[in-house]
Parts: C-alpha cells; structure tokens; sequence
C-alpha cells in the first residue's frame, strides 16, 4: 500500500514548520547578543590600531636602544621585548609637523603640501580619514595642531595637550586613554588612537625654560598650551649622563641633558599609561602598536636636520600573534613614508591613493623584503619658515646629504639653539678650536656631506672628499636624484645643477 497523501504532506510541513521556528529561534539570539555585547564583533573581528608617539627623543636615549642610563625607559623597552624593533628606522623629516604630516598621507612633504608647519592640501586622502570611513572610532591625544590640522573631523574624540598637563602627564594619558578604549567597546568599532606625548620637546622637566615656561602659560591659552606642567624635579646627576658624541663636555651641556633625560623617563611613564589602559581594557590581543619619536634630540646636530640622529627613530612594533615576540630587524631600511601604507595593510584596508611609501607588512610577519635598502629625509622650511632645503640619501651603513641651502653666506638657525647647550658651545668656541669648528660647520655647512655611520654615527668626519669614496657618492647621487625625479620633487633641477 502506498501511504495516504494528505497524512504524508502534513509530515513533510510539519518538519519544515519546526525547521522554521528553530531557525527563527537562532537568528533571535544572535540578535540579542550582537545588542547585549555590541562590541563582541568589532573587537574579535577587526584589529585596532594604537600609534605612540614621543616628541623630540632620540632613538639612542632609550634603553632598548642602548642608553646607559639604570631603569630610563622601562615601558618602551618592555614593549620592544613584546615585539619588534627597527634598527634601520627613520623619519622622513625630523621636524615636528611636517613629520607627522608624511606619517598620515604616505606622502613626501612636496607630494601633500605640507613642506614644513603648513597644512595638507585639500584632496590629499590621510589616514585617520580613511579608518573613519571603514569603521573605525577614532581619537588623537595631544599634538592635533601638529597632526592634520585641517582635518579636525576625521576624529571622534580630541583631547588637546592642555588637557594633559601640556601633553606631559602620564596620569592623565592614561586616564584618558581608558576613556577612550571603552567608548570605542560601547561604540561597537574597532579603534584608531594617537597617543602624542609631548615629552622630551622643550621645555625640558626642570629647566628654567620650564620655570619661565609656567608663567607664560597662565596667559597663553592654545591648543598645546594652557595646562600647566608636571611638577618633576630633575631625575639625574649631570656628572653621570651619557654624553652624545656630537657634542662637547661642557657642564651646562651636561646639565641641560638632565633635563632632557628626565623629560624621556617622563615620556617612558606616559607610554606605559597608555599601554596599561589597553591591558586593563581587555583588548591588547587583537591590537596593532607601533611606537616611534618624531626625530632627535632638539639640540644642534640632531633636531630639524638630515643627520643619524636627526632621523632615526626607535620605530617599534607589537602586534601578538604576527609579531614575534623580542624580534630586531638589522636588515631592512624603513621610512615615515611607509607607515601609512603599512598600517592600511595589516588591517586589510586599501592604501592612499597617491601614496609614496610602501608596507613592509612582510617584515612585521618575519618575512624579507626586496627594496629596502635605502630610505630618503628631507628638510624644507622650519617653524620660523625659513627655508633651509636638504635631501639625503640613508643605507645601513652610509648617509649622503645634499645642503641645498648652502650658499657660504646663510647661517643655519633653529629651535635647538635655545637653551644652554647652544650657548655653552659658542661660548667655549672662543678658547677651543675645536668646538669652534663645530659651531662654524653646524652654522655655515658645506654642499655635500658623506657619513659612514657605521663607524660614525655622531657625524664627525665628513667623507665627501675622500677619493676612496667617490664611486659610492656617486652611486648615492644617482639614487637620490632617481628618488627626486620619481616623487616630482621641485628641487630637483636645482640638485643636478
């Protein structure tokens, strides 16, 4: 017998009935989930991305790095353990703005606009914009007069250096760090955060440039400025601090590197606050990190210059479960430029158009990567908007630059001239020949200048003259011209002259 047709198709909707309502069932819970925990996705989903950045820190004033200082940078060294660290690291212009400027374009400064404190031109894509269009919440701690500035809407929060003592607490950092990680988990978004310590830039803690900096402060009420300062007395003994080789034993020098060193281990405690405040969100796992300083030491032969410690960078990056955990790259030279393109790629996202730099995501993976054996610096016009042009041209081992600026007339002049180290120099310079030759060198300059920084990395024997040498300066030139024409740099038909 066959069996009855109705009682066989009132089976058969049954079984898709109850098919229906357990699947209506799953679908309703996974409603209730995505609206109980409504950051559960964005956080296991998409990684965050946490840039840190220190303002005027020489990469060599860091312990990972090799300063000799007892206990300078505990939280940064920790963090490189965690990670990988560059020794090839640098940035493209070692000036505050326009440095910041390549890092968010991926542009070299005549390729945005922005050659020195000059904003990026409209059209030019960045990417905080672009982590606010894929969903990303985003926030920029400090410095947001120096990091596209014209783009105050490509961040859903701001917290401007007045609010955090002059981008000089490590208290408030990290408070408002905290705040921020949970807006982002209430939002439902993955999170990009700039966090700007403003430390070691001048006024060093301590210093009577601090002390006067006090009383102007009360007046001045800028977007840096208005806060107030830490009080932070000076941490180290003069007698006893690590002199850069770059410059002469002087006891004010000594002094004021003090100071400086006491603003470093300040700038060391704000990036261990805001680290803390990501593990105590819960959400260090599935966040990229990156930490790196602006450029050098803002005192002569570092700051807002194309020399070694001009442009180098403690560039660190921890990222768990890509990065392996206490890697050192010794190999492969990498610029501001390419942080942009990098950061995009490792988290599955398009690069600017019109960028000029490239990933090195292969490197964060362990991987080598063909063309990275050179990297570019430049320098156009300065905060008093004087123009002082160079190039230069960075392997592992040398660093050609091209003083465009020279003319044997113009005297180089710059921020890092305030302060008690620039004055104890021209002081000393009337006893000491060789001090005095320095100060000549560092104000006047020479057209071309080849370093083996190897060998030398404080700049002290210029090797342009060397006959030796000529094949590789030429080789450097040639390279370096390559780069100009390639990046439609304006200086170019000036540098074949």
């Amino acid at each position: 017998m066959y069996p009855h047709p109705m009682r066989n198709r009132n089976s058969i909707d049954c079984f898709f009935l109850h098919r229906m309502i357990w699947l209506k069932a799953l679908l309703l819970a996974l409603l209730l989930t995505i609206l109980i925990s409504p950051g559960l996705f964005a956080r296991e989903g998409k990684t965050n991305f946490l840039l840190i950045t220190v303002d005027d820190m020489s990469c060599d004033s860091t312990g990972i790095f090799g300063c000799p200082l007892p206990g300078i940078t505990p939280n940064i060294d920790r963090l490189a353990a965690e990670g990988l660290r560059f020794e090839h690291g640098h940035v493209t212009v070692a000036i505050c703005q326009p440095c910041r400027a390549v890092w968010m374009t991926g542009r070299y400064p005549h390729n945005s606009g922005a050659l020195g404190f000059d904003r990026i031109n409209p059209g030019v894509p960045t990417l905080p914009e672009a982590l606010k269009r894929a969903g990303y919440h985003t926030g920029l701690m400090a410095k947001h007069g120096h990091v596209v500035p014209s783009r105050a809407a490509a961040f859903n929060e701001i917290v401007a250096a007045k609010e955090l003592k002059n981008g000089r607490s490590p208290e408030l950092f990290g408070k408002r760090a905290a705040a921020f990680f949970a807006a982002a988990k209430k939002a439902g978004k993955p999170f990009f955060l700039m966090a700007n310590s403003q430390d070691p830039h001048r006024p060093f803690a301590g210093s009577s440039q601090e002390s006067a900096a006090r009383k102007r402060d009360k007046k001045k009420k800028s977007h840096q400025y208005g806060g107030g300062f830490p009080e932070t007395k000076v941490a180290f003994d003069p007698a006893k601090i690590p002199l850069p080789g770059f410059l002469p034993d002087l006891p004010d020098i000594r002094q004021e590197l003090s100071e400086y060193f006491t603003s470093v281990k300040r700038a060391d405690a704000i990036t261990g606050a805001v680290l803390k405040a990501l593990d105590d969100a819960g959400m260090r796992d599935n966040t990229l990190v990156m930490f790196l300083s602006d450029h050098g030491m803002p005192l002569p032969y570092a700051k807002t210059n194309c020399w070694h410690h001009s442009t180098r960078t403690p560039w660190i990056v921890r990222w768990p479960g890509t990065v392996k955990n206490g890697s050192h790259d010794q190999e492969h030279v990498i610029g501001g430029v390419d942080l942009a393109p990098t950061v995009l790629d490792a988290l599955g996202l398009p690069t600017l158009d019109g960028a000029d730099g490239r990933s090195f995501l292969p490197l964060l993976k362990g991987e080598k990567q063909d063309g990275r054996d050179i990297a570019f610096a430049h320098i156009n016009t300065i905060a008093s908007k004087r123009a002082y042009t160079m190039r230069a041209a960075i392997t592992r081992d040398f660093r050609y630059i091209w003083n465009g600026w020279h003319d044997g007339r113009t005297s180089f002049r710059n921020e890092s001239l305030s302060g008690l180290t620039w004055k104890a120099m021209t002081s000393a310079a009337n006893a000491n020949t060789a001090i005095a030759a320095r100060v000549e060198f560092y104000s006047k300059r020479v057209p071309e200048e080849l370093y083996q920084t190897t060998r030398d990395p404080d700049a002290l024997q210029n090797l342009i003259t060397e006959p030796s040498q000529k094949k590789r300066i030429a080789g450097l030139k040639e390279q370096l011209r390559d780069h100009m024409q390639k990046t439609g740099d304006p200086q170019l038909e000036k540098f074949i002259r």
